[in-house]
């Protein structure tokens, strides 16, 4: 498996880095990966290589490169939380969906869209955006909940821990409800379960959720 750090220049004009992971085998398609607010750490290079590994092209963008370059947090520490959080607030939605059509532009179709916590919320409403993807598997997004009365343009799913102490489970259940056209998945775990080697981390909601994603992929690449 290849990897290297890239450059790629947005609309706006601004130049961010970015994980490029090469797909193993036949490709299946592109997949622009959402880091969590704790930029493009251990976590998300591993998930990186796990879509890698199942035949992506692999672009994670360090969301974060305006207010510090590079930014990485290898633990979830209250200031670590405090300084990630800032930044995701600090960037705002259009920072965020500049950066994400740049790595749009730099993959050849069909191109696929996922990510974890501030990258699920950013995953979803990059769905509503970008007429260009062909589906999008959003994780524990928290601010998804509050985006019901935003409309996907592709295929889009979205995933939840009942046990998530970050995001209620009315807000979940009221969306579900206000978008039946977006299949809402429940699981028994809480916030990150699917971050492989973490305390967070369970093995049977992540790999639901995983199956779940590659069947959404599978279908709507033939939809």
């Amino acid at each position: 498996m290849t990897e290297k750090r890239i450059e790629l220049t947005g609309a706006s004009g601004f130049t961010f880095g970015a994980l490029h992971v090469a797909p193993e085998g036949a490709r299946r398609g592109g997949l622009v990966l959402i880091q969590e607010i704790f930029g493009i750490n251990s976590y998300m290079a591993a998930a990186a290589r796990k879509f890698a590994g199942a035949g992506f092209e692999v672009i994670v963008p360090s969301m974060f490169d305006r207010q510090a370059k590079g930014f990485v947090r290898e633990s979830h520490a209250p200031d670590d939380i405090a300084a990630g959080g800032g930044h995701a607030r600090a960037n705002g939605l259009d920072n965020a969906l500049t950066d994400i059509g740049a790595c749009l532009e730099a993959l050849d179709g069909p191109v696929y869209i996922s990510g974890y916590c501030y990258g699920g919320s950013m995953s979803y409403v990059a769905a509503c955006e970008f007429p260009r993807l062909t589906a999008a598997s959003c994780y524990y997004g928290s601010l998804v909940p509050g985006l019901h009365a935003r409309v996907p343009l592709c295929p889009t799913i979205t995933h939840f821990g009942r046990q998530d102490a970050h995001i209620p489970m009315d807000g979940v259940n009221a969306f579900a409800a206000a978008r039946p056209d977006v299949p809402t998945y429940v699981y028994e775990a809480g916030h990150g379960f699917a971050r492989t080697g973490s305390s967070d981390y369970d093995a049977v909601a992540d790999g639901l959720a995983w199956q779940r994603t590659m069947d959404l992929f599978e279908k709507a690449f033939f939809r």
